[in-house]
């Protein structure tokens, strides 16, 4: 079952679900001790961002037969409106999350039922999404503490978040 046909045409709309399949990022992964020294974040668990360079998408290459599913438009090709499409393409990759993201969300946004998503929090990603602020920034102290982010280094009050701010829902491990 298809939650968005291809054939809508505002992806801008906050209300539509993106999704993406990203690498992991956890004290598994050999650079993990260094960037906590250097981020000071030691209560993480695990990075869940859609950082770029902390956690890469699992499908950095768009493929042709990718187009009919993903959002058409800058800097957003690795993100799908099709999230059966995507679990079909990762099926065999077993290190990956799979996140449901919202687009600049104007309030609290439940989950899809797809999947059974969980929500984990708000990224702060600069316009094209390559880096967070929050995780990969070192840190804004006159805007929010370390500590005010959870062990997956989002915000998790939608209240607090800072603006613009992207709800990641995780898929549970």
């Amino acid at each position: 079952m298809h939650f968005y046909r291809h054939e809508q045409k505002s992806y801008n709309d906050s209300m539509i679900p993106w999704f993406i399949a990203t690498q992991r990022f956890t004290p598994e992964d050999k650079s993990w001790n260094k960037y906590i020294e250097w981020s000071g974040l030691t209560h993480l668990k695990e990075v869940v961002s859609l950082d770029g360079s902390l956690c890469p998408t699992i499908l950095p290459d768009i493929k042709a037969e990718y187009w009919p599913h993903i959002v058409n438009e800058e800097f957003m090709l690795n993100f799908f409106l099709d999230f059966d499409f995507l679990i079909e393409q990762i099926k065999n990759i077993e290190k990956k999350n799979v996140l449901c993201v919202f687009r600049n969300p104007q309030q609290m946004l439940p989950a899809p039922l797809a999947a059974n998503f969980k929500f984990v929090g708000y990224d702060l990603l600069e316009i094209n999404g390559g880096l967070s602020a929050l995780t990969n920034c070192g840190g804004f102290p006159d805007v929010f503490a370390n500590t005010e982010l959870s062990e997956a280094g989002l915000l998790t009050d939608f209240g607090r978040k800072p603006s613009p701010a992207t709800p990641p829902f995780a898929t549970p491990k």
